[in-house]
């Protein structure tokens, strides 16, 4: 919570802003009042929720709106799953929202701590070959327009807007309340399994065509690949969960606790990333358990990074990725974060990076005390040479005449928010130099 006339700052301490005014609405009627009152002052005015984007795509040097008030389930249907949620409520309580009505969100990313209207905003994903985003399961939504009106989006209202504004980067307006298509409630049989890294590799396209949801991480200085490959099952079937004790050790001692104090060594010793990693690679990623879907996919990450993502087309995966691993022998990196691959399905949002075409994401990291720069650089024109699209809510180097080139409905989107918000009540720098002034 940001206290007035305190500074804010995101979870990854990448972005911060002194607003001229924190404003926390507890209803959509009180953003209402919030933006009308923003604009009739000119001042700009932008939602917050918990933070985890690592750009500045959040950043309110206006008005800022806390949504953490604005939270919890509006409307369920069990029959036909469509589930509504006021848009400041945090991934993590929707499991326990959708339960009684025997639903789950479709998938999930890998972690849960954000707010349904930043995760979708921003183009937040899981992984699994027939599966979108998030925001491919916004089905409807309702925001509060920079003229200070309700505007609904859905099938029946304004429906050509819905694959603009389900993925809006918090540019069409202020998001009150998000409609979801979810799921009969389902359990997941995970296995984790480390593969050296040169047979993932040349498999990989068959391993992702036959998993519900795979991806791997890749430790730096070491040969092996650690596989997660899911696979869905009813709700009915009988769950065998990792023993709380195993998970307790593996998440929060080892791969937060000790993976934070390496981190921290390794910043003034890089000489004990290599042999760390190798030992990491043979300690985890080896085990077979089933669980309801969100205890899967989800993991807690509280050591501090910052990171860079980009979506490539899938068949460029594997070229990029040899490219990466050969820029860091090359430079003689030492590199003490794993680098994750993802996949998603092709959609049809303008934003989305996963737009017209299926998709490989290769995200890259660096703990939170270490500069990126150089890596990031180097590893972000690997990227752009294999068709790349930056993560929206995750650090790049792009501007809005790269990224113009790289969505075929880039301007159409730059359009429609020329009409809804042709003063940029709801801009800032970022969107600025994303989407043009």
């Amino acid at each position: 919570m940001t206290r007035p006339g305190g500074t804010w700052q995101n979870w990854a301490r990448t972005a911060s802003v002194r607003p001229v005014r924190v404003e926390r609405p507890r209803s959509p009627e009180g953003v209402q009042r919030a933006v009308k009152a923003a604009a009739a002052r000119g001042l700009t005015v932008k939602a917050i929720g918990s933070g985890h984007s690592f750009t500045g795509i959040g950043v309110a040097p206006g008005v800022l709106l806390e949504l953490d008030d604005l939270q919890g389930l509006v409307a369920a249907d069990r029959n036909t799953g469509l589930v509504t949620l006021l848009a400041g409520t945090r991934l993590h309580r929707i499991p326990r929202l959708l339960a009684p009505f025997g639903l789950a969100m479709e998938n999930l990313g890998d972690i849960d701590r954000q707010s349904i209207a930043g995760a979708i905003s921003t183009g937040t994903h899981g992984t699994g070959a027939q599966f979108g985003g998030i925001a491919t399961q916004v089905r409807g939504l309702t925001m509060i327009t920079a003229a200070g009106e309700f505007l609904r989006i859905d099938a029946e209202h304004h429906p050509e807007m819905l694959p603009a504004a389900a993925l809006s980067l918090g540019a069409l307006g202020i998001l009150v309340e998000v409609t979801l298509q979810c799921v009969p409630a389902f359990v997941l049989s995970a296995v984790d399994a480390p593969v050296p890294l040169d047979e993932t590799l040349d498999t990989l396209p068959a391993r992702v065509a036959a998993a519900d949801h795979l991806e791997f991480y890749w430790h730096p200085h070491t040969d092996v690949a650690l596989t997660k490959t899911q696979t869905r099952l009813p709700e009915s079937t009988t769950r065998h969960p990792r023993p709380a004790v195993g998970r307790w050790l593996d998440e929060q001692v080892l791969s937060n606790g000790v993976f934070g104090a390496f981190c921290a060594v390794s910043r003034v010793a890089p000489a004990v990333i290599p042999p760390f990693n190798r030992l990491a690679v043979r300690l985890t990623g080896d085990a077979a358990y089933s669980d309801q879907s969100h205890r899967v996919l989800i993991h807690s990450r509280r050591v501090r990074f910052r990171e860079m993502e980009y979506a490539l087309p899938v068949e460029n995966v594997v070229p990029a990725f040899r490219a990466v691993q050969q820029l860091i022998a090359t430079r003689g990196w030492r590199i003490e974060f794993p680098i994750e691959v993802r996949f998603a399905k092709a959609d049809d949002l303008w934003m989305s990076t996963a737009s017209g075409r299926d998709s490989a994401y290769i995200a890259v990291h660096r703990y939170a005390k270490v500069d990126p720069t150089a890596y990031f650089d180097a590893v972000e024109q690997i990227m752009l040479a294999h068709g790349g699209r930056p993560h929206w809510g995750k650090l790049h180097g792009l501007d809005v005449a790269a990224l113009r080139t790289r969505y075929p409905r880039f301007d159409e989107f730059v359009a429609l928010r020329d009409r809804l918000d042709p003063d940029r009540v709801f801009g800032n720098r970022h969107l600025e130099r994303i989407l043009g002034a």
